[in-house]
């Protein structure tokens, strides 16, 4: 069955089981962050030699990386089930408590964005992740008692792209964190063969490398690309994406050869421009340019402009460098050129 035009699935239906197509399900399958890989397997053949659990993980990078993706290949590889969570969903204490309780041994629960729990549910943590015990306040005031509940041995995956908002007892209850760095151009490209092969889309490598190119470090946007040139090529082209289509389709979308798109280039023209190139808060830098949150600007545009030395964080504020200033075609002195 043809997942992405099944008419009997819902438009969500029909994403996600496209998403989960293009996942990788076991660690061999896994494209890029080969230190990080080779960590994992040590720890997946320990674990499966001594017949327990895999150790809590955390994982944290930029959006679009393969977090939750590598949360499922390594429930994959311990042959257990994976329940996910996300962060702002668990809103109760009871919440938690009744995940917890219906984990079966050996299960993974993985928690996205893991940094925005509330203290009280992170609190219940603690006692899960290292003694697998469940404290359980029953009633109130002075008649209040804690119940104690055994919990079956689990594996929390925490993700989270702000590392650095997570609390330190957290930090320290797991016992591997790792960090995903953004991917290279090769690996990159073979994401995107990949990925058209698993949707029957012909392209030729050189339009796998003008695909890479763009991507940003990011295989989430490699296969956002990649469904934009499918479309592009199935309309204007021959159903082939060539480095000429893909080049066609990514300047109609407004994406350049560094993968910058209208939004990078707004957040270097405002700070450029309006804040002679900083210092300036990434606050203020949201209200100019509309209705665009902060946190977005903190995930989605400014980690892949710092990576490629545009963008300073200080504490005073964001700076632009020389090369944001070069990109733009400005010199320091001169506003940007609005057209």
């Amino acid at each position: 069955m043809n997942v992405h035009r099944n008419p009997d699935l819902d438009p969500a239906e029909r994403e996600e089981a496209f998403e989960y197509s293009l996942r990788p399900q076991r660690l061999v399958e896994y494209i890029g962050q080969d230190k990080i890989k080779a960590r994992l397997e040590i720890a997946l053949t320990a674990a499966r030699q001594r017949s327990e659990v895999l150790d809590h993980v955390l994982l944290f990078g930029p959006p679009g990386l393969g977090k939750t993706t590598l949360a499922h290949v390594l429930a994959n590889e311990m042959s257990a089930p994976c329940k996910v969570i996300q962060a702002p969903a668990l809103e109760k204490k009871g919440d938690l408590a009744a995940i917890l309780t219906n984990l079966d041994e050996g299960e993974f629960l993985f928690i996205d964005e893991i940094h925005r729990l509330p203290p009280a549910i992170e609190e219940m943590l603690y006692a899960a992740m290292e003694d697998r015990k469940l404290d359980i306040l029953i009633g109130q005031g002075p008649s209040a008692q804690t119940l104690k509940v055994d919990l079956r041995p689990f594996t929390l995956v925490g993700a989270t792209t702000r590392a650095g908002l997570l609390s330190k007892p957290l930090h320290d209850r797991f016992g591997m964190v790792h960090r995903l760095e953004y991917y290279t151009r090769a690996d990159l490209a073979i994401i995107a063969n990949r990925s058209a092969r698993v949707l029957s889309v012909k392209m030729e490598q050189e339009g796998a490398d003008a695909i890479a190119r763009r991507s940003r470090g990011t295989p989430r946007i490699v296969n956002r690309l990649l469904r934009r040139c499918r479309d592009y090529a199935e309309v204007k082209g021959q159903g082939i994406i060539t480095s000429d289509i893909a080049d066609a389709c990514l300047a109609l979308h407004e994406v350049d050869d560094l993968g910058l798109d209208g939004l990078d280039r707004a957040y270097l023209e405002s700070l450029c421009g309006k804040f002679k190139g900083g210092p300036v808060g990434v606050r203020t830098l949201a209200a100019a340019l509309g209705e665009v949150e902060g946190d977005a600007l903190e995930d989605l545009v400014e980690p892949y402009l710092m990576q490629i030395g545009f963008l300073d964080r200080t504490p005073q504020g964001r700076r632009a460098t020389d090369a944001a200033y070069n990109y733009l075609g400005l010199n320091q002195d001169q506003g940007p050129l609005f057209r």
